[in-house]
């Protein structure tokens, strides 16, 4: 048995307990931690990074989650890319809110299959970027923006602070985070930060 206790301390009790389980255990502390910070509006922890090593970390977070939806997770991810510098925690959040959104935006959908596709590559600026697109409802124009507005929700349980953290966090990177529909289904939201040269 695995206990998370107050102080964020994974403590594993059973001797067999799979090392993968208590690493993606705290690696879900590190992230609860850097929330709490971003709360409390903490410097970020600005170090070199790959960025698809945060996207897979992300993954293996909430892959369980994504799949429960129904939903299959697809990568390509352009290797060799320069390195970002940026607050992993934070990078992770974004991919992880991004993946949880698309996977919850498909929940009705019943007629095609329920896929996220999340890409990475160098664009022309020669910025690095994510773009995470599903195969949902999509999006209108009008509500596009509207998004990433603090406390504006579509999802009838939502608090709509996701996305206006998400878009904090990439701009504090000098990047930048927005949304675009799909031409046949759903919606891709895509953010860029700046290589670390």
């Amino acid at each position: 048995m695995i206990t998370v206790e107050g102080s964020l301390k994974v403590e594993v009790e059973c001797p067999r307990a799979e090392p993968a389980i208590v690493g993606d255990a705290n690696r879900a502390s590190e992230v609860i931690q850097r929330i709490r910070a971003l709360a409390k509006r903490s410097e970020p922890q600005m170090v070199s990074l790959d960025i698809n090593d945060v996207i897979r970390e992300a993954i293996l977070l909430v892959q369980r989650e994504v799949l429960g939806h129904g939903v299959s997770l697809r990568t390509e991810l352009v290797a060799a890319l320069p390195p970002v510098l940026g607050d992993r925690i934070q990078l992770q959040q974004v991919v992880i809110n991004l993946l949880m959104n698309g996977a919850e935006a498909m929940a009705s959908i019943t007629d095609r299959p329920r896929e996220i596709v999340i890409r990475s590559q160098q664009d022309e600026a020669r910025q690095v970027h994510v773009a995470v697109r599903d195969s949902g409802i999509g999006i209108d124009s009008k509500t596009a923006e509207r998004l990433f507005s603090a406390f504006f929700t579509t999802k009838p349980s939502g608090m709509g602070m996701g996305l206006s953290i998400s878009r904090s966090i990439i701009r504090a990177h000098g990047g930048r985070l927005w949304v675009s529909a799909n031409a046949d289904h759903g919606a891709t939201f895509q953010f860029t930060v700046p290589t670390n040269g």
